[in-house]
């Protein structure tokens, strides 16, 4: 991991897919402006769409959000939403943009993003699986788990599919199974947390 070249020193990163929109919107709504760590999003869309996410997530949260974009350095309190069509990675402590053969038949894929993310930033990664159909985002949280971060399931009773959160449990890839109304408050407690040693 190359400490001196990242800007930041945790991300939360975050899976959602069918459903995904609304929970997204409550979780960012929830979080406040000077949480200290970089999000970044892949929410699966049609690779022709152009995505409006930014837009609609910026009327509901105090933290700045933006369309990812290749080599940009990550800042803590902004969050990055994938491009439609195109994987995100973090290396280094910036963004990458890929156009690496779908994963799970879908690209952007939460498993590239998480498992990029376990890599550069090791215990210091919160991974977050929403609303959705499917198994992306069960590996990649898998990964980050094997690193020393923390992961976030979305809880059946609130999600409106279950599947991505169902299959990153079954993968045993889960510490923390929450209602959607509990988990922005989980991830801030969590960023805030600071790790002793051998933690």
């Amino acid at each position: 991991m190359a400490q001196d070249t990242q800007t930041v020193e945790k991300v939360v990163v975050i899976g959602a897919s069918a459903g995904g929109i609304d929970a997204l919107t409550q979780v960012f709504s929830r979080l406040p402006a000077d949480l200290p760590a970089a999000v970044l999003v892949v929410q699966h869309l049609r690779p022709d769409w152009t995505t409006r996410l930014p837009e609609y997530l910026n009327r509901h949260t105090p933290l700045r959000v933006c369309l990812a974009q290749d080599g940009v350095p990550l800042e803590a309190g902004v969050s990055y939403v994938a491009v439609p069509g195109q994987h995100l990675r973090v290396e280094n402590g910036r963004l990458v943009l890929c156009l690496d053969e779908p994963v799970h038949y879908v690209r952007p894929s939460a498993d590239v993003l998480f498992a990029s993310a376990a890599q550069a930033f090791g215990p210091n990664v919160i991974g977050v699986i929403l609303s959705g159909t499917g198994w992306d985002g069960a590996r990649g949280c898998v990964e980050i788990r094997a690193k020393g971060g923390t992961t976030i399931a979305q809880d059946e009773g609130t999600s409106c599919h279950f599947g991505m959160p169902s299959a990153a449990m079954d993968a045993g890839g889960i510490d923390y199974v929450l209602p959607i109304s509990e988990i922005a408050h989980k991830i801030v407690a969590l960023t805030k947390r600071e790790r002793r040693g051998g933690e």
